[in-house]
């Protein structure tokens, strides 16, 4: 250890200091200490959320899906389908046909999304475990079965156990048509179930089969989209530039994460927005530190013009207050740390914030990442560095004259 740091060490916990000047340095590292465990439980808080919405997007995303680049739909191609059958890595392939649509049940009335899938689809995702009434079964049957996000359902007012009423679909015709015929193709079909998986998919979309959807759009070998479930995710990136390889230029080839891109592009942007602002009030509190250190400076005037006469350069002197500063800076900052820990442990384990009632889970989900701790650390003790500099200038100037 240089004489810098050891006399830094000295300054900030030695017993000749005024108890002004402890009071102050442990107001300092309590501030920094409470700024750093807001830092991490801010970016801990939007992490659980990142887990929490990634899980139920599983549900409705599949592993990779197939879009076409210009248009909405594309035909059906067997020999596309069976060369992605073929590569390492690819489970099931589903067919998929989507589009907007009126709805009205009873007295009601709203616009959402019909979404048309085969049999593979239910593989595919994990819309199963995602049904809070009724059942998931698209089986041919008359009238067809559809099965409704929660959201839509309840604008609806739609009763899966009432068999007597039935939900009426209105879809616009894709030729043109006489003055004398109805713009919309007309179907009525059977509400059998309704599932929740998160509030964007919940409110628009509704499910049925494939066929039942082409009829109901006007599409004979038409589909939306491809939706490829994986063994495994381990080498995502290495399957979807095969994949992308089979299908061309023509066709968008998303993982599951760029399927919402925009929606958890905005959901970071809160996250560090969030994090800024706590780092603005961690910049206010840095100003304690910022009277301690220029305290000890007035303290120990005459410790440094001893310091100085005894040969010692200036720079050397302005270290020992960096120091000082860095070293309740680092202080409050494992204290922080300790505090976020202890705090952490403590919403998974008993939920000491929760939420209210109507949302996926009971309380604040919550995770912590090893790069959330760095990026914190290295804020901290920059504006712990930045905080030191006006006392080291100070230190710097002070004269080599002092009182017998």
């Amino acid at each position: 250890m240089n004489i810098s740091a050891k006399l830094a060490t000295r300054y900030i916990f030695g017993k000749k200091s005024s108890n002004v000047i402890n009071i102050i340095s442990a107001i300092a590292v309590f501030g920094i200490a409470i700024g750093t465990a807001a830092l991490i439980l801010v970016l801990s808080v939007f992490n659980g959320f990142e887990d929490l919405i990634s899980g139920l997007f599983q549900k409705f995303n599949p592993d990779v899906k197939i879009t076409p680049v210009e248009g909405k739909t594309f035909r059906e191609d067997t020999l596309l389908i069976s060369e992605l059958y073929k590569l390492s890595g690819v489970k099931k392939v589903s067919k998929t046909l989507e589009d907007l649509a009126l709805f009205e049940y009873q007295n009601s009335q709203t616009f959402g999304v019909v979404k048309g899938v085969d049999d593979n689809y239910k593989n595919v995702t994990s819309i199963n475990s995602s049904i809070i009434e009724g059942r998931f079964d698209l089986r041919n049957s008359e009238p067809p079965p559809i099965v409704l996000g929660a959201g839509l359902a309840q604008r609806l007012a739609v009763d899966v156990e009432d068999k007597l009423s039935l939900l009426r679909v209105y879809t616009p015709k894709r030729q043109k048509t006489s003055l004398m015929e109805a713009p919309f193709i007309t179907k009525f079909m059977d509400p059998v179930g309704v599932f929740a998986i998160q509030q964007e998919f919940d409110q628009e979309y509704t499910i049925t089969s494939l066929p039942f959807a082409r009829e109901l759009f006007d599409y004979t070998h038409e589909i939306s989209a491809l939706e490829i479930k994986l063994d495994s995710t381990k080498n995502l990136k290495a399957i979807q530039t095969n994949i992308e390889k089979i299908m061309g230029p023509k066709y968008s080839v998303k993982d599951r994460f760029r399927q919402d891109e925009s929606f958890l592009k905005l959901m970071n942007i809160e996250k560090w927005m969030s994090y800024a602002i706590v780092c603005l009030t961690l910049l206010l509190v840095s100003f304690n530190m910022i009277g301690a250190l220029w305290m000890i400076v007035l303290d120990k005037r005459q410790d440094i013009a001893i310091l100085k006469a005894l040969g010692l350069h200036n720079k050397s002197i302005s270290s020992i207050f960096i120091n000082s500063g860095m070293l309740l800076s680092t202080l409050g900052l494992f204290m922080g740390f300790i505090i976020a820990i202890v705090l952490y442990i403590l919403q998974t384990t008993i939920g000491i914030v929760t939420i209210p009632e109507g949302f996926v889970v009971d309380t604040y989900p919550i995770s912590l990442r090893l790069l959330d701790f760095i990026v914190v650390g290295f804020t901290v003790l920059l504006i712990g560095f930045l905080a030191s500099i006006p006392s080291a200038r100070k230190a710097a100037t002070i004269q080599t004259t002092f009182n017998d």
